[in-house]
């Protein structure tokens, strides 16, 4: 079993811009991943499951849902301290904040914006505790980029809808209790709906066979004449702007959460090269190592200057879709590399289970392909530059 002997990595003293809160939220988050999840998500990664007996600890420590306000069950905490929580858990495991992040912005964060007072009521409140577990439909197997030509519809029933279609590559979808969905009326306008576990026709077939996000439970979600109640349409807004704003949500986190793979990797590489010792001497003292740990923590660093003030503008309500993308798509792709010149550092130990190194590298080729692929986003800036569509 590995010790988890991470400390964090401050090159710029980014911490003198963090209030007490945000210095204690994220303490808290790293001490429990330490002392709860450190110890067993190897294990768990290769046996490819999520330990659901997790579920309580994110609860505890605000990883659900930390921004939404005390009267619906949340922490009422700022944009910064959420970033905070999700770079603490990726920190660990990608697999970890992706089930976090899946109930925080695509579950409870459009049932807050866009749900009726009855909803919030019923719903945010055991989200927020952990006794209610969600997942979020909006990819489906023959549209992911573009999620305009999604075929799931709903057609009237009296009281009820009628749902059909289907969604794939679901976070949480094998044993969430609800799902919140998107799919299309009868005149083709997109409206987001709460599906429950139980209801007649829906069901949610795991997804096996994965090299990534293995300690994260992934699968589908099929809707076969499903009746849904019209009570459990979020009525506050409609169109594909509404689950775009969730993923602006998500993809938040997102930007945060790899800093935390990245701080990781770049914290085992910098032990081991100071540990493994060749030539009478440890590497740490040869030139190219230094250079790609030098460059590990440069990249770092800008990463985390860009995300803090993009937390900032968050905060304050205006950070705009574009920017929100080009930091999920900076830090992913910084990750990344810093996870293949770490495993190049720890040289044949790298592809062991003995480091995070391998596990972060394959959880990352799914990161930056979700909640936009790295080439979508590139477009999303260009066109932001431009003010030219590149997308049809």
């Amino acid at each position: 079993m590995r010790t988890d002997q991470y400390q964090g990595h401050d090159y710029y003293m980014m911490d003198d811009l963090l209030t007490d809160e945000h210095k204690l939220v994220r303490d808290a988050a790293r001490a429990w991943v330490k002392k709860e999840v450190s110890p067993v998500i190897e294990d768990a990664f290769e046996k490819g499951v999520f330990p659901r007996n997790l579920i309580k600890g994110l609860a505890d420590v605000g990883a659900f849902g930390p921004y939404i306000p005390v009267e619906y069950g949340g922490a009422g905490l700022d944009q910064i301290s959420y970033g905070l929580i999700m770079q603490e858990l990726e920190r660990c495991d990608s697999g970890l904040r992706s089930t976090a992040s899946v109930q925080s912005s695509l579950v409870m964060y459009p049932i807050w914006k866009y749900g009726s007072e009855e909803q919030k009521q019923k719903y945010l409140p055991k989200l927020a505790s952990g006794d209610m577990i969600g997942c979020f439909g909006l990819t489906e197997p023959d549209h992911g980029s573009n999620p305009a030509g999604m075929v799931s519809n709903f057609k009237d029933d009296g009281d009820h809808v009628i749902l059909n279609g289907a969604k794939m590559w679901i976070s949480n979808a094998p044993f969430a209790d609800i799902a919140v969905i998107w799919a299309k009326s009868e005149e083709g306008r997109i409206h987001g709906m709460v599906v429950e576990r139980g209801m007649e026709g829906f069901t949610t077939p795991t997804m096996h066979g994965k090299w990534s996000l293995r300690a994260s439970d992934t699968g589908e979600l099929v809707f076969d004449n499903v009746r849904v109640p019209k009570a459990n349409i979020l009525p506050g807004r409609s169109g594909l702007g509404a689950p775009l704003s969730c993923l602006d949500s998500a993809r938040f986190g997102i930007a945060w959460g790899a800093i935390g793979s990245a701080l990781d990797c770049y914290d085992s590489a910098l032990r081991y090269s100071k540990e493994r010792t060749q030539f009478d001497r440890p590497i740490a003292a040869f030139q190219l190592q230094q250079k790609k740990l030098a460059e590990m923590i440069t990249e770092i660093t800008k990463a985390q200057l860009l995300t803090f003030r993009l937390g900032q503008l968050r905060e304050a309500g205006t950070a705009t879709s574009a920017q929100i993308s080009m930091a999920k798509r900076n830090n992913v792709d910084m990750a990344l590399h810093i996870a293949r010149e770490a495993r190049q550092i720890h040289g044949a130990m790298g592809i062991t289970n003995e480091y995070p190194i391998m596990r972060h590298m394959m959880n990352l080729e799914s990161v930056i392909t979700y909640e936009g692929t790295h080439d979508i986003h590139l477009l999303i800036t260009g066109m932001d530059v431009t003010g030219e569509n590149a997308f049809k």
